[in-house]
């Protein structure tokens, strides 16, 4: 079985080479671009699995990069951990808002890194086994992760189709906001509820006039509301 491929797109270098040597550690094989520009064509090239993405970097930032990777039918399924500075809330939120999987505020622990890695390469490996799903107006297809709304294609980023395709698996039932993070996220708590929320703002804004079926549960979390089969 060939090891998975991380690319890294981070200008301080020694911030790099930790990310890179713990991430080796784990069996994982390891790029790195310390220039947005690189990281850009280095993503277009190698197709890695997952990309640790710097904020800050020269040449193009890490905002301009993401936004790049989703205009690429080859590069916008990738998903994203996005590398923000201590007190770059509203970058954090405008990053989610695009539909970047998860953020790790600098300083930050290697070894939460390599689980934030190892949770988002698990989720997405889950979504691309079986073959399709139905639910009400929502089709599946793990296999490709393409996604269709009343027979229309709407491009959902691995996160998002995760998260909706949980509820479906569960409709009609109320799901704790705790154990849609840990189930899809990879993690729980209350510090990342917002992200749930951001993640759920955008979906429902890609659904249309089908968002009405992802129901917001008061004190519990969300449902998926449609007639049974």
């Amino acid at each position: 079985m060939s090891r998975q491929q991380i690319l890294v797109i981070e200008d301080e270098r020694d911030v790099a080479d930790l990310i890179a040597y713990n991430l080796k550690r784990h069996e994982y094989d390891v790029a790195i671009a310390n220039d947005g520009l690189v990281g850009l064509a280095d993503a277009r090239r190698f197709l890695p699995d997952l990309i640790v993405l710097d904020l800050m970097l020269p040449g193009m930032d890490g905002m301009a990069v993401y936004k790049e990777l989703l205009k690429d039918a080859a590069t916008r399924k990738i998903p994203v951990i996005m590398l923000t500075a201590r007190g770059q809330t509203e970058d954090k939120i405008a990053g989610l808002d695009l539909g970047v999987d998860d953020y790790m505020t600098k300083p930050f622990s290697p070894k939460e890194l390599v689980l934030r890695v190892k949770n988002l390469l698990k989720r997405t490996s889950k979504v691309a086994s079986g073959s399709e799903l139905r639910c009400g107006p929502f089709l599946f297809m793990k296999n490709s992760l393409l996604f269709y709304v009343d027979g229309q294609e709407v491009d959902l980023t691995s996160t998002e189709f995760k998260l909706l395709m949980y509820l479906c698996e569960r409709k009609n039932r109320a799901q704790d906001r705790n154990d849609i993070l840990l189930e899809v996220m990879g993690y729980s708590g209350d510090a990342h509820s917002r992200t749930l929320d951001t993640h759920m703002k955008r979906l429902r804004k890609k659904l249309g006039e089908c968002a009405e079926v992802v129901e917001t549960v008061r004190g519990v979390g969300y449902r998926v509301n449609v007639a049974s089969d």
